[in-house]
């Protein structure tokens, strides 16, 4: 690293600071909001002018803050070292906002005068509720007016098989007729599954079921500290059985597999494992924003370093497990503004409470990781084991990526922080056999909570994905609406024939027991 290009630019960014502050005090300064920063959306930040001022002195120094952040890259520091500072940048500027205390916040002044005070007073009481239930973080949302199996994860089905780690839901037909080859859905095991399952007209499965696709899911288990020891292996398992239950229940010979986020990673795993045995079973696979190349630079970098990471590694293994608000803190602060202070001052200085919505209500829904599976993903992050031959071996297969040859479909998502798109992208390169690449204009979850009719949302297709991303990205052609409906016009080639829907859910070696979204997913057990 550059040293003295770094020091250079800390030096000049100080003097422009200067001259700029200079300007702001003589009224001349022409630094203002941009247009989508509401935290200054309140007229008092342009019409008077102490508010102005202030606004001016902050958005200065923070661009000067990022600017010393960025050039960290062109000073030939390593891009995690890089995403440190960002991270670190990003947080400190998020927190010193003017916004984020009721002096320096107009519309909150302004609210606690017309409620007579009483807004504060209902922060308060929201600030020592959450301090006493949410370790301090102001809470996102009203998890209570949600309930799963009621409002969320409605789509029929049943609970086919079950086994310590996981249960398979079958969901009912919705059409007369499916294709006969089915596919089996394979969520990540950090997060609950129902966020493919959301309210009606907002749910993935609901989409695919409509499609004519006989639709299976695996709904993992929230894991304890006796559980610790479960580790890629033992998912990999479990999705192999999973999928000859799918098979016999519906007298196919493969399926179709479709992995999403971390889940992508384990279906990898599986795939490696038949791949070895030359065993046929699954006839396509799906990606979604799932990274097996952690080699490209991406903001989730940042918690890279070793000492973050063997701190990480500790703390699981003296618990057993991380818990899901462990792993949900490190999300969070990667977004400071939009899930740590939004909400600060809504709950706490406007004194409201936090809003309803199904998607926050999955977020603050969280599920533990298994000390053992924790290290092998704390493993490929670090090291990029997956694309390194024989780094890692899962179900007794050492795994080579190169001996996967799969029709694939992978998707990646353009403001995406944790799973950057050119990553995405790479798995098409990866991984042998033909591929289709489609990315969404949105981030993480925007993009896969994303059904058809939304006319903000859109997608981009292209060519066969060749090794450039951005020279795929030029020649691609830009579609309103949601990646669902190109996937499910990909999939349904790769589903065989029509043959009338199943009169009945399960089979008789497997049973329903129970209706969806099951009892793993509710934390309960089987009586």
């Amino acid at each position: 690293m550059n040293y003295l290009g770094a020091a250079e630019a800390l030096v000049r960014e100080t003097f422009q600071l200067g001259v700029e502050l200079a300007k702001i005090a003589g009224g001349i300064s022409t630094v203002s909001p941009a247009a989508a920063d509401r935290r200054f959306a309140d007229p008092a930040w342009s019409e008077n002018p102490m508010y102005r001022q202030l606004a001016q002195v902050y958005l200065a120094w923070a661009a000067g803050v990022g600017r010393v952040a960025d050039d960290l890259d062109t000073n030939g520091a390593d891009w995690r070292t890089a995403e440190r500072a960002r991270l670190a940048a990003g947080i400190l500027v998020s927190a010193f906002a003017p916004t984020n205390s009721l002096w320096g916040n107009p519309a909150a002044l302004k609210h606690a005068f017309d409620t007579g005070g009483a807004s504060l007073v209902r922060g308060f009481q929201n600030w020592l509720d959450d301090l006493q239930h949410n370790d301090g973080m102001p809470s996102q949302t009203n998890r209570d007016e949600f309930q799963v199996g009621r409002d969320l994860a409605v789509t029929p089905g049943s609970v086919i098989m079950r086994d310590e780690r996981a249960e398979l839901l079958q969901y009912a037909p919705s059409t007369e007729k499916v294709m006969s080859r089915p596919v089996l859905i394979v969520p990540p095991p950090i997060g609950r599954y129902y966020f493919l399952d959301l309210r009606p007209g907002r749910s993935f499965v609901e989409h695919a079921v409509g499609r004519g696709l006989q639709t299976f899911m695996l709904s993992w288990r929230n894991p304890s500290a006796e559980q610790g020891a479960w580790d890629m292996t033992d998912y990999a398992a479990t999705i192999l059985d999973a999928i000859d239950a799918v098979r016999e229940v519906t007298q196919s010979e493969d399926v179709n597999l479709m992995g999403f986020c971390a889940g992508g990673l384990i279906t990898t795993a599986v795939l490696n494992h038949l791949a070895e045995k030359g065993d046929r079973r699954v006839r396509s696979v799906s990606y979604a924003v799932t990274l097996l190349d952690f080699s490209v630079p991406a903001p989730i970098g940042a918690f890279s370093s070793r000492a973050v990471l063997d701190l990480a590694r500790r703390n699981s293994e003296r618990e057993g497990v991380i818990t899901a608000r462990s792993m949900g803190s490190v999300f969070t602060w990667m977004r400071p503004d939009d899930l740590v202070f939004k909400y600060w001052v809504n709950n706490y200085l406007m004194g409201e409470k936090p809003p309803t919505f199904d998607i926050l209500a999955w977020n603050a829904d969280g599920t533990n990781l298994p000390a053992a599976l924790h290290a092998q993903f704390l493993d490929i992050f670090a090291s990029n084991s997956l694309c390194r031959p024989g780094a890692m071996t899962v179900l007794g297969s050492p795994i080579d990526l190169s001996r996967i040859s799969l029709p694939k479909f992978v998707t990646g998502a353009m403001t995406d922080h944790l799973t950057p798109w050119k990553g995405c992208y790479q798995t098409t390169q990866l991984i042998d056999g033909p591929a289709t690449f489609v990315l969404s204009n949105a981030g993480h979850i925007a993009s896969l909570v994303n059904p058809p009719g939304n006319p903000k949302a859109s997608y981009y297709t292209g060519g066969a994905p060749g090794p450039d991303p951005e020279a795929w990205l030029a020649s691609a052609n830009q579609h309103t609406g949601s990646w669902w409906e190109a996937w499910a016009n990909w999939i349904t080639k790769q589903s065989g024939a029509l043959k009338l829907a199943p009169a009945r859910l399960g089979s008789r070696k497997h049973q329903p027991d129970g209706p969806a979204p099951g009892l793993y997913v509710r934390d309960l057990a089987p009586i």
